[in-house]
């Protein structure tokens, strides 16, 4: 399901099952043009005005994993990027500078190519250090009962409104 909110944003509900088990209750977020592009220290304060605080500045890695027990914001600052959301049934994405992505925990995410000058914000809400999953046999059992045991975002990290459900 993929649906434009109110706000802007893009909704989209990835598949659930296979080795990616994302996130079967709560959306992804797709925020196009969020911030002015070039300038990382914004995507920050954004995140830590509405209680997610920064937690790294780097790129995306280039293969399938997800975060079973947090939830994750990622913020172009700069440059492009495409990226496969779901695992590899999942949806492909190009983002680019100034775009924002709100992933639910088990929401698998990989980097499929990326302009040399690619820098993305991450942030994740208050809670457990996040665990990162790859797909890994006997990792889905643990996902599974992590998932729903992560408390829910405390709020949309782009707009500060309460976080939509599925």
């Amino acid at each position: 399901m993929h649906e434009k909110r109110p706000d802007g944003a893009e909704r989209l509900m990835l598949p659930t099952g296979g080795e990616i088990p994302n996130n079967a209750r709560l959306p992804v977020l797709l925020h196009r043009a969020a911030l002015a592009p070039g300038d990382p220290a914004a995507a920050e304060a954004l995140f830590a005005r509405h209680g997610w605080p920064p937690a790294w500045r780097n790129g995306i890695y280039d293969f399938h994993h997800y975060h079973p027990n947090a939830h994750e914001a990622l913020a172009i600052a700069a440059g492009q990027v495409r990226v496969r959301l779901g695992g590899k049934h999942g949806v492909t994405l190009d983002l680019g500078a100034g775009d924002v992505v709100v992933l639910p925990a088990g929401t698998g995410h990989r980097n499929l190519g990326q302009s040399p000058d690619l820098l993305v914000v991450g942030a994740y809400p208050p809670g457990d250090p996040p665990e990162q999953f790859t797909g890994r046999p006997g990792e889905r059992t643990k996902a599974v009962h992590a998932i729903p045991a992560t408390p829910d975002p405390p709020c949309d990290p782009v707009t500060g409104g309460a976080y939509p459900r599925g």
